[in-house]
């Protein structure tokens, strides 16, 4: 009998344990600031944290057991008939967390949850060859058709847009607020060590007239390291090295204070920009992605922009890191390995940490005379309304200096017998298609509305397309290249318009389409489609 109540209670104390219930690990003190002689100026404080609940690991992968990985929801485009739909409204978008985190889940032999896959992500994390803008305008607006690989009585229709490039050297001084995330779910050797070197790459680009403070959260927020001289990247450096895991997850009390500390230091005509680290895990104050993003949106009235990065696996928030970026004027990358970080960080901080331009969004018309149904490839959680278009008051996307945003249009041209979706015939609506349409050479107009970082009123680009496809081989490596990404997407959604489409044909078209690739990304975008081939069978 007292060899059946010990067994059950060593099974209870088991139990307690896995659910973080047990009284057995005792509070911890996390130091969140230390003094040094480098950072002198920083005071001693100590932050009181919540028992952490210890984690079971696999013993072969030492993984956790377990995953509560968030991902929003997407429900693909369809096609619409242009008599019916004639304008497609859409915000911009230059993040490029989907594909880092597609690339951690194939690098672990598994094929990633359909909504963790944002096709347009996958498709901006690579660099295209697209013309600088002229003049004083601050992207240049390229549009190309020809036949769509995956379904050849289609047409694909891609539009380019390239961010003005500005030297690393004559960008304005910058006023950054590190703000990273240090609370318990932080401890992993893919979390907050990666986000220590990443940043510390960093700190080396920083100039001497930029400045750099650093805010943390666990259980409460605090400041390590005041607004600090990029001259100083002693200083910098040693505060980022003596950072501690350990605690709660006070997300939003962390974004308060680094966004006030942004203000404190606001340099004018500079770039003031909060950089948040976090795996979005927030479990203490507000937590929801409402109340988050009612939060961000007060924010970025003060002119403050946002750079979201993720970092981990298990439970990585992408959902709510991505709102945040959206409506805080900022951009979202997922962080899964050293070569990431240096390439956000360092490759590409110009487009990461300086926009040129804000609240960009495309509108496009469609000749019903050309083109009897469209469907815009990705971007479901960034349409807009047409009203949308002309509302100054509605955010929209931000584009960083040198970036460069691609989006691709499926569509069914005129005359086809491909039936797009039968409604019915309007009563009270002309359907008629007017002679003007029908006389012009144009397939569509591509318009675009941006404002300059510092001014509320938008200004407007009209791009007129005439109708001239390429012959497929004759299409330019941008344009197959982007088309083998948008393939790949729609393989690991399972995508109900992914046509013909197979493995086989998108490695085949992403290797006739690599061209130079000096930075290696368009190979390794090949080597990952070969896996999950491989995965798939």
């Amino acid at each position: 009998m007292k060899s059946l109540v010990k067994t059950v209670a060593v099974i209870s104390m088991f139990a307690l344990t896995f659910m973080g219930c047990t009284s057995m690990t005792s509070q911890e003190e996390i130091p969140m600031e230390k003094e040094t002689s480098a950072t002198s100026n920083v005071g001693v404080a100590k932050m009181k944290v919540a028992p952490r609940p210890p984690m079971l690991y696999q013993s072969d992968s030492m993984q956790p057991q377990f995953n509560t990985e968030q991902y929003a929801h997407i429900q693909e485009s369809g096609f619409k008939a242009v008599v019916n739909d004639p304008l497609s409204t859409f915000s911009i978008d230059v993040d490029t967390a989907s594909y880092a985190n597609v690339r951690r889940f194939l690098n672990m032999n598994r094929t990633p949850p359909k909504d963790a896959v944002r096709i347009e992500e996958l498709i901006n994390y690579f660099s295209y060859t697209y013309p600088e803008p002229e003049d004083d305008a601050p992207f240049s607006v390229l549009t190309e058709l020809s036949a769509c690989p995956w379904k050849k009585e289609h047409k694909l229709v891609h539009i380019g847009i390239k961010g003005k490039e500005i030297k690393t050297e004559a960008i304005p001084p910058s006023n950054l607020v590190f703000l990273l995330d240090v609370s318990g779910s932080m401890s992993s050797p893919g979390k907050l060590p990666l986000l220590k070197k990443g940043f510390k790459l960093l700190v080396q680009q920083l100039k001497d007239t930029d400045r750099v403070a650093i805010t943390v959260y666990a259980g409460a927020a605090g400041i390590v390291l005041p607004s600090t001289s990029g001259e100083d990247k002693t200083a910098i450096l040693s505060a980022i090295e003596k950072l501690q895991s350990g605690g709660s997850t006070a997300g939003a009390q962390g974004i308060e204070l680094a966004y006030q500390v942004a203000k404190e230091n606001f340099i004018r005509n500079g770039n003031n920009r909060v950089i948040l680290a976090t795996d979005g895990d927030f479990n203490v104050g507000i937590s929801s992605d409402g109340e988050l993003v009612r939060l961000i949106e007060k924010k970025r009235d003060d002119g403050i922009f946002l750079t979201v990065l993720g970092f981990g696996t298990g439970n990585l928030k992408d959902s709510k890191m991505e709102q945040l970026a959206d409506k805080g004027n900022g951009n979202y990358a997922y962080i899964d390995n050293i070569l990431e970080a240096k390439k956000v960080l360092v490759k590409e901080m110009g487009a990461t940490l300086f926009t040129i331009a804000k609240d960009v969004k495309i509108q496009t018309e469609f000749n019903p005379a050309k083109v009897r149904a469209y469907r815009l490839i990705g971007y479901e959680n960034r349409i807009l309304s047409k009203e949308d278009f002309n509302d100054d008051k509605k955010d929209a996307g931000e584009i960083g200096a040198g970036h460069t945003v691609t989006a691709l249009y499926e569509i069914i041209p005129a005359g086809s017998e491909t039936e797009p979706g039968k409604v019915d015939d309007l009563k009270y609506q002309e359907s008629k298609i007017k002679e003007e349409a029908l006389a012009s050479d144009e397939i569509m107009t591509v318009k675009l509305r941006y404002k300059p970082p510092k001014e509320d009123k938008s200004r407007l680009i009209v791009h007129p397309v005439k109708e001239k496809y390429l012959p497929f081989d004759r299409a330019s490596d941008n344009f197959k290249f982007s088309a083998a990404v948008a393939g790949f997407g729609m393989l690991l959604r399972d995508s109900e318009f992914k046509g013909d489409n197979s493995y086989s044909e998108v490695i085949k078209l992403a290797k006739a389409s690599k061209g130079r690739d000096e930075e290696g990304y368009r190979a390794e975008f090949i080597r990952l489609a070969e896996q999950a081939e491989l995965l798939g069978r």
